[in-house]
């Protein structure tokens, strides 16, 4: 299987700048040695929006006027449809039953159609509409132009904390933590890339302790809070962590609360539960990382309010 290189997240960079937010990296006075990489300050309030970009900037123009869909919980679904309407091209998203209401309302608000199908059907449909409608898909993770554009937030890390011993990358699908690990990798061989996922959404962790891609059914991913990291990783992303990513850390649903929390009252940033969980690993393991400086993406903020206004109402003082 091919992986994605350097050169590949290179000319990523270089395709989808001037469409995206380069976010800044945030030193924090709560945590020694810490740094967030707050991707939630994305126009669409996610990470997504890079490899959604470079996917359908590199379709051929009238491979691209077929129209576009994809499958996601909602932060693909509204970098697709971003880049569909960039590019003046229709935009479908399959969404699972379940999806936070903030993400389906503004995946529409872009003006996707939007199909709302049970989450065992997300693929299936996806396929199926496809092949119906001769529209392109562009995945959420199993992409190697998907793959290429997550890695340039690692390019952006490096330029901005050439001493970065470890990034904290959140992982569902792999391919965030594959691109950031191909970038950072090949620029900083000693900085370590670890993937972050839930307790309860654990699919990596086993695949790399079986030696094969595990899938869990959903009613067991679905038991996690962080919608945005149910789904497990592709054999294609499982490729590039086995070669590039150090390590897996786990956490439980009240780190990941906890988390949320830390995030919007001691660095002001409103983080959804599936972008908070490097966070969460910081706090729950930092006494177990090397030394050196750590960064953790803050891969997302979509989180309906009415959620959001739970988790601060609980107790403040710990996971």
């Amino acid at each position: 299987m091919t992986l994605i290189s350097l050169a590949d997240v290179q000319a990523a960079a270089e395709r989808i700048r001037g469409g995206i937010v380069r976010t800044p990296l945030v030193p924090t006075l709560w945590a020694d040695r810490l740094w967030l990489k707050p991707e939630n300050l994305q126009v669409i309030g996610a990470f997504k929006i890079r490899g959604a970009l470079n996917a359908v900037g590199k379709l051929a123009p009238e491979v691209r006027a077929r129209g576009i869909i994809s499958h996601s919980s909602g932060n693909h679904a509204q970098a697709t449809a971003l880049a569909a309407r960039h590019y003046g091209v229709k935009a479908v998203a399959v969404m699972p039953e379940g999806s936070p209401r903030v993400k389906v309302e503004r995946t529409r608000a872009l003006g996707a159609e939007v199909v709302i199908v049970p989450p065992q059907d997300r693929e299936p449909r996806t396929l199926a509409l496809a092949e119906e409608h001769g529209y392109v898909i562009v995945p959420p993770f199993d992409h190697p132009d998907v793959i290429a554009g997550q890695g340039t937030i690692g390019l952006e890390i490096l330029v901005d904390l050439p001493s970065a011993g470890t990034v904290l990358v959140p992982t569902g699908g792999g391919g965030l933590v594959s691109g950031i690990a191909t970038a950072v990798k090949a620029l900083s061989p000693e900085t370590r890339v670890i993937a972050v996922e839930p307790k309860f959404a654990a699919e990596l962790q086993e695949s790399l302790e079986v030696g094969e891609r595990v899938t869990w059914p959903v009613d067991r991913t679905y038991r996690t809070i962080a919608d945005s990291v149910r789904v497990g990783v592709s054999e294609l992303t499982l490729a590039h962590i086995r070669e590039r990513v150090d390590g897996v850390l786990t956490v439980t649903e009240d780190q990941i609360r906890h988390a949320v929390r830390t995030l919007a009252t001691e660095s002001r940033l409103v983080a959804e539960p599936g972008g908070a969980i490097a966070v969460a690993a910081y706090l729950a393991h930092s006494g177990s990382l090397p030394p050196g400086d750590v960064v953790a993406v803050v891969s997302g903020g979509n989180i309906d309010p009415p959620r959001l206004a739970e988790i601060l109402g609980e107790t403040l003082d710990g996971p």
